[in-house]
């Protein structure tokens, strides 16, 4: 589960607001016109043409960029109009947003697995936190299929997955095991984790060339709650005064009365001890909902300068930049903290593509189809050129990203097969209207079923409705198919 580990706190001096906060009018701005020096994803026709020369000769690098619990929304480019996101804002403008993106386990340790296999947990193993993924599916993975012809490959941040760390499967190593903390002593000097991700990676950049493609992985912590601190959301101070000034809606679905349509066993359920402890009263939400998004923004400018950097390294041009979290978040919704559980806010995620050999007409597009986290690895390998194995079960998203024609999923398996007393397993299966989710540790399984165009915050559960009991079999029909479809 999550550290208990506590970070001490301490004064620090923070940036003024200026350099922090980009306002609703200049964010604006900066989409529209979709140019950022710091970011530097406009790209003049000169180093267009530099690109062009390099891409004839490497394959393209892989930037894979992802976070921690960041949910789909939280990102103003997918319209949050609170969270301060520019540099991801513009990586959306200049490439490709995906607004219906989801991760097929709903826990860090699964998730991640399926990240970098593109397998669903049925068929890579991993269930819990102390699973290492088995040789033979690690041997598939796409840091090893990368390195295998040639590409540099690094790795920096949180590992996440059990077992021994791989270090020795990649060129350069800056990762850790569990959840680590949030500031770390660096050089005598305090630093938060966010900033020791950014260096790990700049100083991987700089250990690159431009004879040989690299393929980098950073993984934020952020952001991840650390259980047992007294600021479980801890941002970098420089940020502490961010939305200060801002009053956080509370969610539609955040009532009692939402609360006590849930099933007996979810209110009793870890997401509502851990809801006790984040959301319990207005103070405690606008507390940790605004340290949520500061830990966010924190990210957003650490990938503002790893951007900026392959700008001045000069590949820029020839760098395919990936951007996602391993899973969702509850900011209080249905009464509920954490994720597990098949409801949206827990299952989708944000997730950016930017491809810089798009041409203009491709870019700043949104991509309505449901894609998976099973897709994320397929679609590095079909970028790098490499053939996907058989055994990975997503598909690549280039077709997507380029805007050609292809006959994609309409409906997809969901499972959270991982052991705890108070987190009930579940399966599912989801399409673009119908929702069924159905808990297994029950006997007879206890069901749900949501229509998601009439009722999008799941406020109406119709399982037990005569009037939709054929819809229930069907449902139930389709997460038998998708069942079998992924073991």
């Amino acid at each position: 589960m999550e550290s208990t580990e506590t970070a001490p706190t301490r004064k620090v001096e923070s940036f003024s607001r200026k350099e922090i906060v980009m306002s609703h009018a200049s964010r604006r701005t900066f989409l529209k016109t979709g140019l950022s020096a710091a970011v530097g994803v406009g790209l003049s026709e000169r180093s267009r043409a530099e690109g062009e020369t390099a891409r004839k000769q490497t394959p393209p690098n892989i930037v894979v960029l992802y976070t921690d619990d960041q949910r789909l929304d939280a990102l103003a480019c997918m319209g949050n109009p609170i969270i301060q996101t520019p540099h991801l804002d513009s990586l959306a403008q200049q490439g490709v947003a995906f607004s219906n993106s989801f991760c097929t386990t709903s826990i860090c340790c699964t998730s991640r697995a399926t990240l970098v296999t593109g397998m669903h947990c049925e068929r890579h193993g991993i269930v819990g936190f102390n699973q290492p993924l088995a040789p033979e599916i690690w041997r598939q993975s796409f840091p090893m299929l990368l390195r295998e012809p040639g590409y540099r490959t690094g790795f920096v941040g949180k590992w996440g997955i059990g077992g021994p760390m791989p270090e020795e499967d990649y060129d350069f190593w800056a990762g850790y095991a569990g959840q680590g903390s949030y500031f770390e002593e660096v050089d005598g000097k305090r630093k938060h984790r966010t900033k020791i991700n950014r260096d790990g990676a700049l100083k991987f950049l700089d250990s690159c060339n431009s004879r040989q493609s690299f393929c980098l992985q950073v993984s934020f912590k952020a952001p991840h709650c650390l259980d047992g601190d007294p600021r479980p959301f801890h941002p970098d101070p420089e940020f502490d005064d961010l939305y200060a000034d801002v009053e956080i809606p509370v969610p539609k679905t955040a009532t009692e009365d939402c609360f006590k349509r849930l099933p007996s066993f979810l209110q009793e359920s870890e997401g509502r001890v851990r809801w006790q402890i984040r959301f319990s009263t207005p103070e405690l939400f606008q507390k940790s909902v605004k340290d949520y998004y500061r830990l966010v923004t924190g990210v957003d400018r650490a990938v503002g300068e790893i951007v900026a950097k392959l700008d001045e390294m000069g590949v820029r041009d020839n760098t395919l930049l990936f951007f996602t979290s391993d899973n969702g978040f509850f900011l209080g919704e249905h009464g509920l903290a954490g994720k597990w559980f098949m409801y949206e806010e827990s299952i989708r995620v944000p997730l950016l593509l930017f491809d810089p050999r798009l041409p203009e007409g491709g870019r700043g597009k949104r991509v309505s189809e449901m894609v998976l986290s099973t897709d994320v690895a397929p679609t590095l390998l079909d970028y790098a050129g490499i053939p996907v194995p058989s055994r990975m079960q997503g598909r690549s998203l280039r077709p997507l990203v380029e805007g050609k024609a292809t006959d994609w999923r309409t409906e997809w398996f969901y499972s959270h097969p991982f052991e705890h007393k108070r987190i009930p397993k579940c399966e599912g299966v989801r399409t673009k209207r119908w929702k069924y989710i159905r808990y297994i540790d029950f006997d007879p399984p206890y069901e749900q079923l949501f229509d998601l165009e009439a009722d999008p915050c799941e406020e109406r559960d119709l399982a037990r409705q005569p009037t939709y009991s054929e819809r229930l079999k069907e449902m139930r029909q389709r997460w038998e198919k998708t069942r079998k479809e992924v073991i």
